[in-house]
């Protein structure tokens, strides 16, 4: 089984050198980009991508994708600022060498009706696939609660819809987290599926280690293994806050496991995925 293990690895640490230093001390040689230095990705000017790429390099690691915001705004937000945004993503994911950028479905905050909303995040999902398609790059939707690709069937829907061009990245943390089957979701959306991100939760909404939690994470990684040459991870363990974290959830997690540090909380995590794919 060939896994290619990716991280998070804000989530070990802020400065980019101890980012690398989580990395490499966990054998991972692949970063999906978030946070570095308390900044999100997006909003870091492209002279600063290009230094840091170079640090990356000269270290070992490459950038397999961008975790990037877009798509988690509401459909009443300004929509132009957005496409902006992910025009500067684009460009640094050139940079990075980088195929991937994770993207997300909005939010109906409002609850206008659902036709309405179905309508607007369809459109706006069109036209950021029109753009990344200029600068040579996949747009991945990740599942997650609140937003329209919430549940297996809206996300099967999406990528249905935009045949193909639309790609999944598939969380099943997210999934049980939100009370859906992950193993049914993941049935119904295997085909679409590009990668997947790794964190474990249970149905009562608690978030856990890789492998201590309900999400199926061995069963599901291991059936599409078999499926392909290639399997790309990439560990989002979420096990302890960090910097950022509130920028990008609606709530409060609720965690079965406590740690002392957010570089324990990673290798812990980083250990135990390897241990129940290996």
């Amino acid at each position: 089984m060939n896994i290619v293990y990716g991280a998070f690895a804000d989530e070990y640490a802020v400065s980019l050198e101890e980012q690398i230093e989580g990395l490499i001390q966990n054998k991972i040689d692949y970063l999906e980009i978030r946070f570095v230095d308390g900044k999100n990705i997006a909003d870091i000017d492209l002279e600063t991508v290009k230094r840091l790429n170079e640090t990356l390099k000269e270290n070992g690691i490459s950038v397999f994708s961008i975790g990037s915001p877009i798509g988690k705004i509401d459909i009443t937000d300004d929509f132009n600022e957005h496409l902006v945004k992910l025009e500067r993503i684009c460009e640094s994911a050139n940079i990075f060498g980088s195929k991937y950028i994770r993207m997300f479905s909005f939010y109906n905050r409002n609850r206008h009706p659902i036709e309405e909303f179905r309508k607007t995040a369809f459109e706006r999902v069109e036209k950021l696939l029109e753009l990344a398609d200029r600068y040579g790059v996949t747009l991945c939707h990740e599942n997650e609660e609140g937003i329209y690709g919430e549940s297996p069937e809206d996300c099967l829907e999406l990528f249905e819809s935009f045949e193909g061009r639309l790609r999944c990245v598939f969380d099943m943390g997210n999934f049980i987290l939100a009370g859906y089957d992950p193993l049914q979701a993941y049935k119904m959306l295997c085909g679409y599926i590009e990668y997947f991100h790794i964190k474990d939760g249970t149905k009562d909404g608690r978030i856990t280690v890789p492998g201590y939690g309900q999400a199926r994470i061995k069963e599901i990684v291991k059936d599409f293994a078999a499926k392909k040459e290639v399997v790309h991870v990439t560990l989002e363990p979420h096990l302890m806050s960090f910097v950022g974290l509130d920028r990008l959830t609606e709530g409060e997690f609720k965690r079965e496991v406590s740690f002392k540090s957010n570089k324990e909380a990673f290798n812990f995590a980083a250990e135990n995925l390897k241990r129940i794919l290996s």
